[in-house]
């Protein structure tokens, strides 16, 4: 396994935020991670977590999360990294105004299996729509290291196909994402030789975009996950306006516990 974080402040690359500041900032800190992956012999990624500040304001006539995911697509190519079998499992999230852009990643010397939603459009073939290029990351990652087989489950929203559904409705959201993790879950026992999920053995992270939902969202998924389940709160934009919240999640299993996570 391999972990790091690489930041970059977009103010030190052009005068003012601007688009053109974003988007270089994405390519010189991927090309910064693939840099460190292979001086180290980790040439996988497995999982990815992207912060970025302002992810929903407009810069320079589009979002700047758009930006953000045409900058993450030319890095990959730039690479020849265009298979989309082996792209990562990932999350992208907003931080505060100002704040540098900060990505976190998780890399092994053996290649994961990516697993995508039977309920969702593959978030790498999103229509035009939702901006030039789209998102690139698979919905789940599996990989077998050290004698477990782990499972990253990528940021996941109340979307169904590629449209968001429940606008303005917290409860429903939180519920329609269980449900999407849910279908991950059954392609993930379907495709792993070794692993089987469960919601309840699972560790979330799940973020809230306004403060004042976490009761709402604490209480829906109470009704999903046994008392005690391992669940973080934090507070963040998400990569729609329109997603009030979103969970990640992530399992191991092995051999000595029956191959169940």
């Amino acid at each position: 396994w391999l972990f790091g974080c690489v930041r970059i402040d977009e103010s030190a690359l052009t005068a003012g935020a601007s688009a053109a500041a974003l988007r270089r900032a994405t390519e010189l800190a991927y090309a910064d991670i693939f840099a460190v992956l292979d001086h180290t012999g980790h040439p996988h990624l497995v999982r990815v977590w992207n912060y970025l500040a302002d992810i929903n304001a407009e810069s320079d006539g589009d979002e700047r999360y758009r930006h953000f995911n045409s900058a993450r697509q030319s890095a990959f190519a730039q690479l020849g990294l265009t298979d989309r079998r082996s792209v990562p499992a990932a999350s992208a999230l907003g931080s505060r105004s100002g704040a540098p852009l900060a990505i976190h990643f998780l890399a092994a010397r053996t290649a994961p299996l990516a697993i995508e939603n039977p309920r969702q459009v593959s978030a790498y073939d999103y229509p035009r729509q939702y901006g030039e290029h789209s998102p690139l990351f698979s919905r789940a990652c599996l990989l077998d290291a050290d004698g477990s087989a782990h499972l990253f489950v990528s940021g996941t929203a109340s979307i169904v196909g590629h449209e968001t559904i429940h606008r303005g409705d917290v409860i429903a959201q939180t519920r329609e994402t269980m449900h999407n993790i849910t279908a991950l879950l059954g392609e993930a026992n379907r495709r792993s030789p070794v692993g089987r999920y469960a919601l309840e053995r699972l560790k979330y992270k799940v973020y809230v975009r306004h403060r004042h939902d976490l009761p709402r969202i604490a209480a829906e998924l109470a009704a999903w996950l046994p008392a005690g389940a391992a669940i973080v709160y934090l507070q963040a934009d998400v990569c729609r306006e329109d997603l009030l919240v979103e969970i990640e999640a992530t399992g191991e299993s092995s051999p000595a516990d029956g191959g169940h996570a």
